[in-house]
């Protein structure tokens, strides 16, 4: 990527206006300051709103009037401060973890753990807060904001370099500092007085001149990253100084990288006064220049069951409203600018991808074209009648059907049917529309069907 922001420009130029695979469609307005959006495993979509509350997206795109949590009064919200991001545990469903990132009244990062109400699968129990890390922050800005788990269970957090402009205190090169990295940790076990252990193949664990909750350093401010679904590799972006926004992409494994900032911003020299070797350092594997946006906005690799033109495809978006891909050969498309102040993406359960406006909305992420459900034939699987126009009933001669979803042909869900151990079922239709509809049909044996209905 070293000759990228020589030819980036005219890149732009080009498939702003003729390469757009990506679309975006109005899913639910309404919030305020939306900042993330996670799912816990099942149909519900949880909002985090800056100021300090966690609300529930239903699929039906309804929000349910009680917060999941309220913790308003222990954010210090406004700039890049506020409650900026969550995860729940990847054994939610058993122990009701969920963890979040805010800042709090002096303006200082914490990492604390909440438990879901023992009676209300809806609400948080506001007095389970646990804390997990506490770091101090010198400036307002860069606070980071994203924790994820990776597939090992382990909780990543991403930190910024602290603030201020330029990284003043070059604290992301300093291993005797969290900031400006990125840190894993183990919240299923204690040591040291901590409500967290070091993971064993932490790649510092040995230093005594580094802390040991340190994955990867060299960060400037790494507002959003995730963890590719299929792959599990880890895709960082990373919020520039004044020219660059940068995107990295590692194997899960690849421990102890040096991102390079503030030596670096992008692959452009930023401040090398006493720094390593380029060859010790990783560059990003994908950039543009200030030309194009200002603050990216870190998303997913699509791995939905709707649309094979955007199959693969690291979403990725600016703060200015454009929206962006990188495909598996780590090209760089710009997609066009939507029009929106984008500040997070999310999944929900079955891969399809969302992102937040800032101004209070949440949009899906769509593409032109729906898989073509050739592909996914199942002699087993059987929807009669088909075209249908008051009910279709779904049979499944080989296993037990779990549930069946049935989506539009922009990819939202209109009819969900749950908690089911049948070989068949019913669904009446006759309150859609006329059009193609997309059936998704999970069974107990672990199958994922997609069919075609025409609905008429």
């Amino acid at each position: 990527m070293k000759n990228l922001l020589g030819t980036l420009f005219l890149l732009f130029i080009s498939l702003y206006t003729y390469a757009q695979n990506v679309d975006t469609q109005l899913f639910k307005s309404g919030f305020t300051n939306p900042v993330d959006i996670q799912n816990a495993g099942d149909e519900r979509l949880f909002i985090v709103e800056q100021a300090g509350r966690i609300k529930i997206l239903n699929s039906d795109a309804t929000i349910n009037p009680t917060p999941f949590l309220n913790i308003t009064s222990l954010i210090s919200s406004g700039g890049e401060r506020g409650l900026l991001g969550l995860a729940f545990h990847p054994d939610y469903a058993n122990n009701g973890y969920f963890f979040v990132h805010y800042s709090n009244t002096s303006g200082d990062t914490q990492i604390a753990r909440y438990t879901v109400d023992s009676e209300n699968p809806n609400i948080a129990d506001p007095t389970s807060a646990l804390l997990i890390i506490d770091v101090e922050q010198p400036y307002s800005n860069h606070n980071g904001g994203c924790i994820q788990f990776d597939v090992d269970g382990f909780l990543y957090i991403g930190l910024g370099d602290g603030g201020s402009g330029g990284d003043p205190q070059n604290r992301s090169q300093n291993l005797q500092t969290l900031l400006g990295k990125m840190l894993r940790i183990d919240i299923n076990n204690t040591e040291g007085g901590n409500n967290y252990a070091i993971p064993l193949d932490n790649p510092f664990i040995d230093n005594p001149n580094a802390l040991n909750e340190i994955w990867a350093y060299g960060l400037r401010n790494p507002w959003r990253f995730s963890f590719d679904s299929n792959t599990n590799e880890l895709w960082i972006a990373d919020v520039g100084q004044n020219q660059i926004e940068e995107i990295n992409r590692v194997a899960l494994d690849a421990s102890g990288l040096n991102y390079g900032w503030r030596c670096y911003e992008g692959n452009q020299p930023y401040n090398t006064s006493g720094c390593p070797d380029p060859s010790e350092l990783t560059f990003p594997i994908a950039e543009y220049n200030h030309s194009v946006g200002y603050s990216i906005t870190g998303g997913y690799v699509y791995h939905g069951n709707v649309y094979s033109d955007i199959q693969d495809l690291y979403i990725f978006a600016d703060l200015n409203g454009l929206i962006g891909t990188v495909d598996s050969d780590n090209n760089l498309a710009i997609q066009g600018d939507f029009g929106g102040t984008w500040v997070s993406f999310g999944e929900d359960i079955h891969g399809e991808i969302y992102i937040a406006d800032i101004s209070g909305s949440i949009y899906k992420i769509i593409g032109g074209e729906i898989f073509d459900t050739e592909n996914f034939t199942n002699s087993e699987i059987a929807i009669i009648p088909n075209p249908a126009s008051n009910s279709i009933r779904i049979s499944n001669s080989n296993s037990l059907i779990t549930m069946i979803t049935i989506l539009d042909i922009k990819g939202a869900v209109v009819i969900t049917e749950s908690n089911l151990s049948t070989s068949e079922k019913l669904i009446p239709i006759h309150s859609l529309n006329s059009g193609i509809y997309i059936v998704k049909i999970n069974s107990d044996n672990g199958q994922s069907i997609i069919k075609k209905i025409v609905i008429k």
